[in-house]
């Protein structure tokens, strides 16, 4: 038997009886194995044109319902032909127009083929719906991931581009408010990398942009013409004729987070309204996202600056002075505390520089900002340094009016090279004796003692002076190394007599190298223990005669 188009030649159509499917309310077709159409219910001669007897089903029916019979004949039952009742074969489904059915085929007893055609329209629809909204939903949720995982501005810029491209038009453009007459802008397609910029526009160009970018009051999303468009906006490669353009603003709960441009072109639909209230719920997690991290890098950069100023300043040797000093806060996560040291050079390199070591009451943030409030007033108190008591007594009217309750102890050494030695006049307000090592490993207490510093109306402070040779110095520290609790069974302070066992042994050595090992130890001794704010300075005469001395020497030869 020859065929045509994959089914074979309709022989002469038969008159079978009709049964009670042709009342039935749903379209319903019999059709034989070569696809010719024995009859239909008056349903589906309405919902199909041509649908009569003898007609073919590839004239007649859609492809997918005519491919659906032929592989029904080719992979049907035949055991189910010439017995009583019909057997049911899986379904198909596909559209009509626009009306979805699912085609439902059974088997006659005289072996033809019964498609019964069922409405789903509805239950498709809402199958799609369904889809969509889990799609859109999963979507916003790696959104969420994706935009929280970096407080960093540009990496939140380039994300929002690159997923906005990607799942809500064919290009978008993010814009964050504007420094200066400049305006950052990230740029996405979809597919590609997003570029970043920073241009020198007038945001006012664009409708409804300005309003965006100043973030309050809120304001709606704004429909565009694709002709009014500035060049800065369209990415670069980006193809086709740009169709339609919304501007939507970025909330950002206080904090202007920027606007956000979508592209698409004629190659797409325009955005619905439904679309377009699924990018606003995409432009507030993005928004949230880009105004923390602004919020962030503000904070980051303030804290930065005044960080600068608790931070205690790197050492080196001054006017032939060696100088060097360490510090370690109580946290662990802490980079400022109650302990601090300052070296006040002198104006000329004959005068003697101060040297400053203190400790606040207290650890963390509230005691540094106390510590930055006594290191401005001793800066300001330069001029008068070599009134030692005279400037303590000061400081300590300077913090008795503040509305700060902590007090403070701390030390003061005036110190001047002289020839190949370093001459010190030191001053303790309530602080650890200073400690000098001998060349010889011995080390002796300055006897200078005071009271400390913001607890009462007067004050006592008592001087002392000495003197450093070449390889002596003077160890000025806070309590936190003598109280370190540690050692083998961890309650025990490392206590005064271990430091000057300690320094006894770093007789001769370079002052950083005696800040080093200082610091390790009390390391060792504290283990991973809690600890008070550490600070040590270290004064030392240098083995070497000052230049001064060498330029002196040298120039005598030569006169000889």
């Amino acid at each position: 038997m020859a065929s045509t188009e994959g089914f074979p030649v309709s022989r002469p159509p038969q008159s079978p009886a009709s049964g009670l499917w042709t009342l039935a309310p749903h379209p319903v077709i019999m059709a034989d194995e070569v696809g010719t159409v024995v009859e239909a219910n008056p349903a589906a001669a309405l919902l199909l044109e041509g649908m009569v007897p003898g007609a073919n089903m590839l004239d007649t029916v859609p492809g997918w319902l005519a491919r659906a019979h032929l592989e029904a004949v080719v992979h049907g039952p035949r055991s189910a032909r010439g017995h009583q009742g019909t057997r049911a074969l899986p379904p198909v489904s596909g559209w009509i127009a626009a009306q979805s059915f699912e085609a439902h085929p059974t088997w006659s007893q005289d072996g033809n083929v019964l498609w019964w055609l069922v409405d789903d329209t509805d239950r498709r629809l809402a199958e799609e719906t369904l889809a969509t909204e889990r799609e859109r939903t999963r979507f916003l949720a790696e959104a969420s991931n994706v935009l929280l995982a970096s407080l960093n501005t540009d990496r939140c810029m380039a994300a929002t581009a690159q997923m906005a491209a990607e799942f809500l038009a064919d290009a978008a453009v993010v814009v964050a408010p504007s420094s200066g007459t400049r305006l950052p802008v990230a740029h996405g397609i979809a597919g590609q990398e997003v570029t970043r910029t920073v241009i020198a526009a007038d945001p006012s160009q664009i409708p409804g942009l300005s309003e965006a970018l100043q973030d309050f009051p809120p304001v709606p999303s704004r429909w565009i013409d694709p002709a009014t468009l500035p060049d800065w906006v369209v990415p670069q490669g980006f193809g086709g004729t740009i169709r339609s353009v919304v501007v939507i603003p970025l909330p950002g709960h206080g904090v202007p987070a920027g606007a956000l441009i979508l592209l698409r072109s004629t190659d797409h639909a325009q955005f619905s309204e439904n679309e377009e209230v699924f990018a606003r719920l995409f432009a507030a997690r993005a928004g949230a996202a880009l105004s923390a991290s602004r919020l962030y890098n503000e904070q980051s950069a303030i804290t930065q600056t005044l960080m600068r100023d608790l931070l205690p300043p790197r050492l080196r040797r001054l006017n032939g002075v060696e100088i060097a000093g360490g510090y370690r806060p109580a946290g662990t996560r802490e980079r400022v505390g109650g302990d601090f040291y300052d070296v006040h050079p002198g104006s000329t390199e004959a005068d003697a520089s101060l040297v400053v070591l203190g400790d606040v009451c207290g650890k963390g943030l509230d005691a540094a900002v106390l510590t930055g409030k006594i290191r401005n007033t001793l800066q300001a108190l330069v001029p008068m340094a070599d009134d030692h008591e005279r400037m303590l007594q000061l400081l300590n009217g300077a913090l008795l009016t503040s509305h700060h309750t902590r007090f403070a102890t701390l030390v003061m050494a005036s110190v001047q090279r002289a020839e190949n030695q370093v001459r010190l006049r030191l001053t303790s307000a309530g602080h650890p004796a200073p400690l000098v090592v001998r060349t010889d490993g011995s080390v002796e207490e300055v006897p200078t003692r005071g009271t400390l510093i913001g607890a009462l109306p007067t004050i006592e402070a008592h001087s002392a002076e000495t003197v450093l040779q070449p390889g002596e110095t003077c160890l000025l520290y806070t309590d936190g190394f003598t109280e370190a609790r540690g050692g083998p069974l961890g309650d025990e302070l490392f206590g005064e007599e271990r430091l000057k066992q300690a320094l006894s042994e770093c007789a001769g050595l370079p002052g950083e190298a005696v800040v080093e090992r200082i610091q390790m130890l009390a390391s060792q001794w504290l283990r991973d223990g809690s600890h008070d704010d550490m600070a040590v300075v270290v004064i030392g005469a240098p083995h070497t005669p000052p230049l001064s001395a060498v330029n002196g020497h040298t120039q005598g030869r030569r006169t000889a």
